[in-house]
């Protein structure tokens, strides 16, 4: 599994040169069914052109092949850290073609689909420009990515004492501010105070968010994708708290 995205499809993977063997089905007066492989051949011309390169990727299809869900893994990134891609089509009119873009991006064959902005989201229409509309999503998910790459280095530079690190791993599992297993409090404050890459030594809040997100991989994928989309609003929030200014002692 990428450290990125993550991709769970209960028909198995397939290539994008198989992707491209699949049916389309016919037109109709308001919906346009759009080849798979088209959106992902297109969707990779367009970060091409923006010498945005994909070093991984993984797609999966439906049983009947009109659902396409797939995960791009890009070059583009900083130190640690890189952006990914999750995209999906279908021709069946069950949902619209989207992409969203993230350090951290979950595609499911159930629908969930998440990561931290979407810049495309889009009918099957006769009016619809694929290339139109990947190229002004792709030019929102570059403007997105300095916002994400800040918040990271905020987090980087945020300094924790050791008292504030276990209160918030208290927060998250004893009173239940995260809504994830109890029993990942221990691993948590294991991989904190002794992490197992030399990046993470620092007592940050990027070291203790990356904590978190290392003890969530004993989980199942789907419970681990909700564990990870709740961390970030938690880790938020501690954040907030202790960056908010301190009244004085009297």
């Amino acid at each position: 599994m990428s450290e990125t995205s993550t991709l769970i499809s209960c028909t198995g993977k397939i290539t994008r040169a198989e992707l491209a063997q699949l049916p389309t089905p016919p037109s109709t007066a308001t919906h346009v069914p759009i080849p798979h492989a088209a959106v992902v051949d297109a969707l990779g011309d367009t970060l091409s052109h923006r010498r945005i390169s994909v070093v991984d990727e993984e797609f999966a299809v439906s049983k009947d092949g009109m659902e396409m869900f797939g995960v791009l893994d890009l070059a583009t990134g900083f130190e640690g850290c890189r952006f990914a891609i999750g995209v999906r089509n279908a021709n069946n009119k069950r949902f619209r073609l989207a992409c969203t873009v993230g350090l951290r991006v979950f595609v499911c064959h159930n629908l969930a689909f998440r990561g931290d902005f979407s810049p495309v989201l889009a009918k099957h229409s006769k009016h619809l420009s694929l290339e139109d509309t990947l190229s002004i999503g792709v030019d929102r998910m570059q403007r997105n990515f300095e916002p994400m790459r800040q918040q990271v280095e905020i987090w980087r530079a945020q300094q924790m004492s050791d008292a504030a690190a276990k209160l918030t791993i208290y927060r998250a599992f004893i009173e239940g501010d995260l809504d994830v297993p109890r029993h990942l409090a221990r691993r948590v404050h294991e991989l904190y105070f002794n992490p197992q890459h030399q990046e993470f030594e620092p007592r940050t809040m990027w070291s203790l968010s990356n904590a978190f997100t290392s003890a969530f991989k004993e989980l199942d994928p789907i419970p681990q994708f909700r564990a990870t989309a709740k961390l970030g609003r938690f880790l938020g929030a501690v954040s907030a708290t202790d960056n908010r200014p301190q009244e004085p002692r009297s």
